[in-house]
């Protein structure tokens, strides 16, 4: 890959909504990062004993669970939509309500440590799949939820959006 594929990619790459994340994401190889975050993120969630896994820290707000559950789904999702638009698929993709999912997801029925290791099984199959995207796929564009984005920027966006999620359980829920 060439730098300007695994450097932050530009504004104009992403609706500005997802900046928040982005930002949070260490300059430099992008596959590297999503590497490195996994033991990361392993170890964060392995300190957590199974009672304190359904804590929230408001009535309304997700469980730590939950919160798991749901970077794997949107991990998932964004990893779909990067798959799409690297190999040329221009179709537009639909957004999704990441609250449905996380309500019809039951993920407080399962442990901890079995959604921990889905959450390295899907980063795994993310690294190898960005590893696979030459320097064009990484360039390329499409159309989800009604918003241009990049291949490189759906990288960043995953990175930063699991980044996001790690701090606040860090800070709301332990």
């Amino acid at each position: 890959m060439s730098e300007q594929t695994i450097n932050r990619p530009e504004q104009t790459e992403y609706n500005p909504y997802y900046e928040k994340y982005v930002s949070l994401v260490p300059t430099g190889d992008i596959v590297e990062t999503l590497s490195r975050q996994i033991e990361e993120t392993l170890a964060l969630l392995r300190s957590i004993d199974e009672a304190r896994a359904v804590y929230r820290y408001e009535p309304d707000k997700w469980s730590i669970k939950q919160v798991v559950g749901h970077v794997c789904d949107t991990e998932r999702i964004f990893a779909y939509r990067a798959l799409r638009f690297a190999r040329g698929d221009q179709t537009p993709l639909p957004g999704y309500d990441q609250d449905e999912y996380a309500l019809s997801a039951n993920f407080d029925a399962r442990t901890l440590a079995d959604l921990a290791a889905e959450f390295e099984h899907v980063r795994a199959a993310t690294i190898v799949l960005f590893r696979s995207f030459d320097a064009d796929a990484m360039q390329r564009r499409g159309k989800a939820n009604d918003n241009e984005v990049s291949v490189r920027a759906l990288a960043h966006i995953i990175a930063g959006h699991e980044l996001h999620h790690v701090q606040v359980l860090r800070t709301r829920y332990l």
